[in-house]
């Protein structure tokens, strides 16, 4: 160890002496606009920059002699100058033409170093911020979707995607690949309380866009990950001011407005600058449930440029609530939806009646917030400190703090004793065969209307699950630039990342009778039992106030050390990493009671048993270590073509709420994940053609998996499972411009998974089995892909495009397989030329799921071990119906 500090403070302690060389310059298009956000980099190293927003650079190197200097702009042909470096000022200018290919963008996000996607020895996909404002994303999934290798369920609606990546087993809900702003991650810490991380944050016009790094190199740098990182970036404010708002409205009821404002702040030599974004909206889809989805978002930062360096304050605050869609009874065998009382096909069994429920418990009253669906509502502040210590030495630090009342609320369509649709008829006989006769109202509408005994009912499943979350972290890193006698360089950094995240979950659970239909109301029902007697079964439509059904609390923290290098050596670049974490975390089980309560309604109606916290706790806690390393190259074998090949050992600390605390144990059993990834591969480009082709391996071992399912009539952990998968996959990309303005995208993944070991620990009834080895993975397709033509002369744009999802089983038994699914998106927009000052308005219109598809997204996910049946009737997860967006957008 003490060799180690050594060489390193060795590394550090080294420093040359050159004569500076400051070049200035400004890029423009062919019409005279500046380019801003360009990419101006001295070839064969790491020293470059980007264009303000009057389209001018100025970056200093102490390099010497002939060198070239690229600038390179998406959709523009890059250009290259000779300079010659000798401590004089250079200025240059220049003037890019369109056609310029897609993997000359420079990567923000997995790497220390200026660099673009072409020269990163990794699988990178990114999405710039315009892309995203025509696409009028339904959620994180329409972003994601047509990345190469990610499987993106966006069927529950605008919150809680499930992404999958390179046939890594997981429930989804980003937990193998954390979802990051500005480089660090809404929650540091995977597994306290399930949610995914985009329920704490909304894509807003405040980005220049996401970045998708795949593999195990993400496992570095940062908050680290598994197998992949979405990171997306704000823009800052700079020298010449920016406005932007836009408008979107859609069918449904839905209406959004967003702003984006950036400049200087002060007088005109200022360096202080800043940004401001949000939106407001409202929503009653894309499904009606008679609950609006609604919310505000703002964010911010103030950005002090200096000397050496920059200090940046970032801020979000949210108020936002959105309708999240479950599983509902199909027919079977076709999977289509079924008819309601109305004659209308059913699309969710969520009812706007449900809206201030309330009821007794043991600790009083339980208010639901039903409501307001996934609701979130706090914020972060992050601060973000870059500073040159040297022109070789380079210091970076963030720090973050976030809180978050976060409450989801899950409305389990069909989930009781008679889950499926059934007569109220039916219904009643199914409770007491020897009734003598029944009554039942809806609970709006006329109160002495009798509903039909052929009205079609079912009973339903309501869980809120509350979980607040606190989350502290913060990283440090020096890098370090030691030049080599042959033109060659190091960019050795060392760095750290700690964090703690603390979460509650706790969840009340409740059951609901409900006609079946489309924003169904519910049923009060009272039927005369055998020996005469009057029973009141629902009331409010409740008959099961279940109550408080899990009450934990969980803390967990991180340390992680991390040193890398990225190499330039002409024609080859290298990366090697190595990085070490250790995780402490504690969790306190509250142990629950039931007791008999009475009905608040009517005291003399009957009496309920209700599960409420009985102040008692078990606690334990869990503790591990592990390392990861990471080597990777690229070979530039020619101006158009690079070979790369990357090779990980990772890990991934399960989850902490799947293991269960033992009373008089203080530490469980806690070991990390290993997972083994390599993929080599191609990355081309040229004026006409760019693109990637790459082959992966993915190999986990020790995957702690829960699956859950409804015992007895409540959602709870059914099993854990250990599980080892494999999966090998080879994906390919492309961006083909076949004529003037006209280019041809697209994406397409091959991947064959299996899973190799599975041991199911039955966490109900007790004991283990070994099942579903050498079984596909489940929600995980072998074919993925993405296809559209797009046409952009700079005023009128066009597109439409398709993404496939092949067939997938719908759990690990694979015994029920989901029909593929193509979703088609068309859209086009004019722009026009307004004023005096380059603003411009851009009016356009989009489509989602063109063809009003019916593909099921997933089936049962909490159908238990044994896994998802079908017969008359099938749970399943339609994906979300056509929807028309409209959008207006100014800027000036």
């Amino acid at each position: 160890m003490k060799k180690i500090l050594f060489t390193m403070i060795c590394v550090f302690g080294i420093s040359f002496a050159f004569a500076q060389t400051e070049i200035q310059g400004h890029v423009k298009d062919l019409s005279g606009e500046p380019i801003i956000g360009a990419n101006v980099l001295i070839t064969g190293t790491t020293t470059g920059t980007v264009t303000d927003f009057d389209g001018n650079f100025t970056l200093e190197s102490d390099l010497e002699g002939t060198q070239k200097l690229q600038v390179s702009y998406l959709g523009f042909a890059s250009q290259e100058k000779e300079i010659e470096l000798n401590g004089s000022l250079i200025k240059l200018d220049f003037v890019l033409l369109e056609g310029g290919e897609q993997l000359d963008e420079v990567v923000l996000t997995g790497s220390s170093t200026f660099r673009s996607q072409k020269q990163a020895p990794l699988s990178i996909t990114s999405v710039k911020q315009a892309e995203i404002v025509k696409l009028s994303a339904n959620s994180q999934a329409d972003i994601l979707r047509s990345v190469p290798g990610i499987t993106a369920e966006g069927g529950g609606g605008e919150t809680a995607s499930n992404i999958f990546v390179r046939g890594l087993p997981s429930g989804g809900q980003y937990v193998f690949n954390p979802l990051q702003y500005d480089g660090m991650p809404l929650m540091s810490t995977f597994g306290l309380n399930s949610s995914a991380h985009d329920v704490y944050a909304r894509p807003d016009l405040g980005f220049k866009g996401v970045e998708f790094v795949r593999g195990g190199s993400a496992v570095l740098y940062g908050a680290g990950s598994v197998a992949g990182i979405i990171n997306y970036t704000s823009k800052t404010g700079d020298t010449n001011p920016g406005n932007t708002i836009n408008i979107e409205v859609a069918n449904e009821g839905r209406i959004k407005t967003e702003f984006y404002t950036g400049g200087r702040l002060g007088g005109e030599e200022s360096n202080t600058f800043y940004a401001l974004t949000g939106f407001v909206r409202y929503d009653e889809g894309p499904i009606k449930t008679g609950l609006p989805t609604k919310g505000i978002q703002l964010r911010g930062n103030v950005k002090k440029k200096f000397d050496k360096g920059s200090f940046t304050l970032h801020g979000q605050f949210i108020n936002d609530n959105a309708q999240f869609y479950m599983p509902l009874p199909l027919q079977g065998g076709s999977r289509e939806r079924i008819n309601g009382n109305d004659g209308e096909p059913v699309e969710q069994l969520l009812t706007g009646q449900l809206a201030n429920t309330s009821f007794n418990t043991p600790g009083g009253v339980y208010n639901s917030p039903i409501a307001d669906g996934v609701s979130t509502k706090g914020g972060y502040l992050l601060a973000d400190f870059n500073y040159n210590i040297e022109d070789d030495l380079r210091f970076k630090s963030k720090i973050k703090y976030a809180n978050y009342k976060h409450n989801f609320a899950l409305y389990v369509g069909g989930n009781g004793a008679n889950s499926n649709p059934i007569t109220l008829d039916n219904y009643v006989e199914s409770l007491d065969g020897a009734n003598q006769g029944y009554q039942a109202t809806y609970q709006s509408g006329d109160p002495n209307q009798q509903v039909s005994g052929s009205d079609l009912v079912v009973d339903n499943l309501h869980i809120d699950r509350l979980r607040p979350m606190t989350d502290y972290s913060g990283e440090a890193s020096l890098t370090k630039t030691v030049e080599t006698a042959n033109g060659g360089s190091h960019n050795i950094t060392v760095g750290t990342f700690l964090a703690r995240t603390e979460a509650e979950d706790v969840n009340y659970q409740f059951r609901a009778l409900s006609e079946f239909n489309n924003t169904p109301r519910l049923v009060n029902l009272n039927y005369t039992d055998a020996a005469g007697e009057n029973v009141i079964y629902s009331q409010g439509g409740l008959y099961n106030r279940i109550g408080m059904t899990s009450n934990n609390y969980l803390s967990q923290n991180r340390t992680a050390l991390y040193l890398t290098d990225e190499m330039i050596f002409d024609r080859w670049r290298f990366d090697v990493g190595f990085r070490w974490e250790k995780t402490d975390g504690k969790f306190a089980k509250g142990d629950l009671r039931t007791e008999t309560v009475y009905d608040d309604a009517d005291i003399t109606t009957g009496l309920s048993d209700v599960q409420s916290a009985d102040g008692s706790f078990v606690r334990s806690t869990v503790s591990a270590s592990a390392w990861a390393v990471s080597l990777a190259a690229l070979y530039e074998l020619s101006d158009a073509t690079n070979l790369y090949a990357n090779f990980s050992k990772g890990y991934f600390f399960p989850q902490i709420r799947g293991f269960a605390p033992v009373a008089g144990i203080s530490e469980n059993p806690y070991d990390a994940e290993n997972i083994i990834q390599f993929e080599a591969g191609a990355k081309f480009g040229n004026e006409k053609l760019s693109g990637s082709l790459a082959a992966y391996y993915v190999n986990l071992n020790d995957r702690i998996k829960i699956t859950q399912a409804i015992v007895g009539g409540q959602l709870v952990d059914e099993t854990r499972s250990i599980q080892n998968t494999a999966t090998v996959g080879l994906e390919a990309t492309w961006d083909y411009k076949f004529a003037q303005d006209f280019s041809l995208r697209g994406t397409a993944t091959y991947q064959d998974h299996e899973i190799t070991k599975n041991i199911n620990e039955d966490l109900v009834n007790g004991g283990s089995t070994a099942a579903n080895e050498g079984n596909e993975l489940a929600r995980q397709p072998n074919f993925l892909g993405s296809l559209g033509v797009y046409y952009d002369n700079k005023m009128f744009d066009a597109s439409f495009s398709g993404t496939h999802t092949g067939a997938k089983f719908t759990d690990d038994t694979n015994g029920i397989e989901l029909d593929a699914i193509t979703i088609a998106r068309i859209g086009a927009g004019y722009t026009f030329a307004m004023g005096e000052n380059n603003e411009t308005l851009r009016l356009g219109v989009s489509v989602f799921n063109l063809f009003d598809s019916n593909g099921i997204t997933e089936g049962n996910p909490r159908a238990g071990a044994a896994g998802a049946t079908e017969g008359e009737f099938f749970f399943g997860r339609p994906i979300l119906p056509r929807r028309f967006f409209a959008t207006a957008t100014l800027n000036f």
